[in-house]
């Protein structure tokens, strides 16, 4: 097992805070003369069943404990998930069913494991404890905390001050997370930013239930393909992981040059130290960022479906924006955001077409061609987060990019 310092050096890659990194040292010194891994939890409630890179971001950390000796503890929230975490929202939302739970379930697993070693994994259910719980043993929980300190929430405080409802069994939230610490016994939590204060609960439980506390690490909110909000289905910003390869591939690519070396920094398996070479390099104009973004690319395609699918990917997308009967100089309309545009008024707002019947008939001509595929769907449309390369004919080009 690597030494104490070896160690922190690669927790802290990416990480926000550890509370409290002193603990945490004493943790893996005990763990290095006792040879007993450390048990590293990290809670995904199934809300829904496709995750995508914003999700892999504590996955990627889990894997960073597996490799250096340590346990990991991927615990599928099938019962919070039924509650629904209240974080971040304005006001209380949508229980799931049990069976919607059990469904969504049953994709994690076949997702998390192109990131964990399976074998090194431990999976565990919170329902499995948290359905044995009598009323007597619940209400000895709630007696655990006080309202006051729930309150203290950012979410519930705007929710309360503004007179918006807060439901009981929201409140019962954190409690139930910080409780999965206790039945568990997690030496380390791992969590988003945005759940800080859940994490700290399970800290505070485990003292009251005379557990020693959690190490809590807490890790960025991984931004979408907009490069300005945090990876969400519901913004239309999101690289799933099931995405197919060129599509994945396109949409890494599309992304900043800036916010490439934050994907590099929390999702990239390249060593810290290669890492640093790389934006060294390319800041001194050794490296084209556009190289270093194929390399994630390829990267991130190859562990999600293979190295044959990313190689294809690469050459598909050198292709399309290398081809020679490509003018240098064609127009280009920058990213707008995650919002769906017609595709049909897109080309003629922007001249390539004068109408949008017209558009229509080219569509079905097979005249229209985006990122080297002929469109044949007249209601195809295209969002202003990724890059896209619009071809009308033989001689109308116009490039959609960030840049």
């Amino acid at each position: 097992m690597p030494s104490v310092e070896e160690q922190l050096k690669t927790i802290r890659r990416g990480a926000v805070e550890i509370i409290d990194e002193k603990e945490l040292a004493a943790l893996l010194e005990k763990s290095i003369k006792t040879g007993k891994p450390l048990r590293v939890k990290a809670g995904f409630d199934p809300t829904a069943p496709d995750l995508h890179l914003g999700h892999t971001v504590l996955l990627q950390k889990m894997k960073q404990f597996q490799e250096l000796g340590h346990e990991a503890v991927f615990l599928i929230g099938d019962f919070t998930g039924m509650i629904g975490d209240p974080t971040g929202k304005s006001e209380t939302r949508r229980s799931l069913t049990e069976g919607e739970v059990r469904e969504n379930a049953k994709t994690y697993l076949e997702q998390v494991f192109k990131i964990l070693d399976k074998d090194k994994t431990t999976v565990v259910y919170n329902s499995e404890w948290m359905k044995r719980l009598t009323s007597a043993e619940m209400i000895e929980l709630s007696a655990r905390y006080t309202v006051a300190r729930m309150l203290e929430r950012d979410d519930f405080q705007k929710r309360f001050r503004g007179n918006l409802p807060i439901s009981i069994h929201e409140l019962l939230y954190p409690l139930i997370q910080g409780y999965d610490s206790v039945a568990l016994k997690a030496d380390v939590e791992l969590g988003g930013t945005d759940q800080k204060f859940n994490l700290l609960v399970g800290r505070d439980l485990q003292r009251a239930y005379g557990l020693p506390p959690q190490t809590v690490l807490t890790m960025p909110l991984l931004e979408g393909t907009d490069g300005v909000q945090k990876m969400s289905k519901s913004l239309g910003n999101t690289i799933g992981i099931s995405d197919p390869p060129k599509e994945m591939f396109g949409k890494i690519m599309s992304i900043s040059d800036d916010l490439m070396w934050r994907y590099y920094e929390l999702l990239s398996d390249i060593p810290t130290d290669e890492l640093a070479a790389l934006r060294r390099s390319a800041r001194a104009g050794d490296l084209n960022p556009k190289d270093a973004k194929v390399r994630l690319a390829r990267e991130l395609v190859a562990r999600y479906h293979s190295g044959q699918a990313a190689t294809a990917a690469a050459e598909e997308f050198d292709k399309v924006f290398k081809d020679k009967n490509v003018p240098e100089d064609m127009p280009t309309v920058k990213f707008w955001g995650p919002e769906p545009r017609w595709i049909c008024k897109f080309l003629t707002d922007n001249s390539l077409t004068e109408s949008s019947s017209a558009a229509r008939r080219l569509i079905q001509q097979g005249a229209v061609v985006v990122n080297g595929e002929k469109i044949a769907d007249v209601d195809f449309q295209l969002t202003g987060n990724r890059e896209y390369l619009i071809k009308v004919g033989k001689k109308r080009f116009l490039k959609i990019s960030g840049a």
